[in-house]
């Protein structure tokens, strides 16, 4: 279990994190939501200890370190393999490094998504450059998977599958924090929805929750965020009326 209690992280005078608390069990499928800068990407980064932060953060009840740091997975958007080497070459880094790494995992996905085994990463297009960054997230062998964004810049055809594909290759103590705007896509996905807004946890709740009540993810989402229907509509009339102002 990740364990996270007051959690708060400012940059400057700019806080990004206020008082967060938040328990993150073994065998959940979590969706992070929220709008760009209200703390997703900074919240990971603290779990995995990268980043300094008061309050506190236990993985299996201690603290993130050099022990249990393999226990950890992180997908991201910021390219973190080896550009030089080749996918083959990063395997040998990981079975060297992780026990735990699953070779038939890997293998099966490197095909799923038809990346060279030879081609140096660098040399691969930045959509197949996520992907490889995903299929070694998932194929370490960590218990929690964190992924921020993992497939921005990848068609929906690619991110539909993959999220089938991974359903059925959990394993039941493997975890997944998915931090995403595609929140439609990802519905049928997701077990547990998290919300944040300006540093601040604002909702927390599991889909089949949201079911009984005959509500659906994208809408508790808009009710959290007390999103405006007509916002699209005001802000059409405000900007034409200004033109028309203009021309007079």
């Amino acid at each position: 279990m990740i364990e996270i209690r007051n959690l708060t992280k400012k940059y400057g005078k700019t806080t990004a994190l206020d008082d967060v608390s938040l328990d993150i069990d073994r065998g959940e499928i979590i969706g992070l939501f929220g709008e760009n800068g209200a703390g997703k990407t900074t919240l990971m980064k603290c779990i995995l200890n990268l980043i300094r932060y008061e309050g506190e953060i236990k993985l299996d009840g201690e603290p993130v370190n050099r022990k249990n740091i393999g226990k950890l997975s992180f997908a991201t958007m910021e390219k973190s393999f080896f550009p030089n080497l080749n996918a083959e070459e990063h395997a040998d880094f990981y079975r060297i490094h992780f026990e735990t790494f699953k070779e038939k995992r890997f293998k099966g996905l490197m095909d799923f998504f038809g990346l060279d085994m030879k081609k140096p990463i660098a040399k691969m297009s930045t959509g197949q450059q996520l992907q490889f960054e995903v299929i070694m997230a998932v194929s370490q062998g960590a218990d929690f998977i964190l992924m921020d964004e993992p497939f921005a810049g990848n068609d929906i055809f690619n991110r539909e599958d993959f999220y089938k594909v991974l359903l059925g290759i959990l394993e039941p103590n493997e975890t997944v924090l998915l931090s995403t705007h595609l929140i439609e896509e990802v519905s049928n996905f997701v077990g547990r929805a998290v919300l944040i807004r300006k540093g601040k946890i604002v909702g927390d709740v599991y889909t089949e929750d949201l079911e009984e009540k005959g509500m659906d993810l994208v809408d508790y989402v808009k009710t959290t965020y007390d999103y405006r229907e007509d916002r699209v509509a005001k802000a059409l009339s405000d900007i034409t009326g200004e033109v028309a102002a203009d021309e007079e």
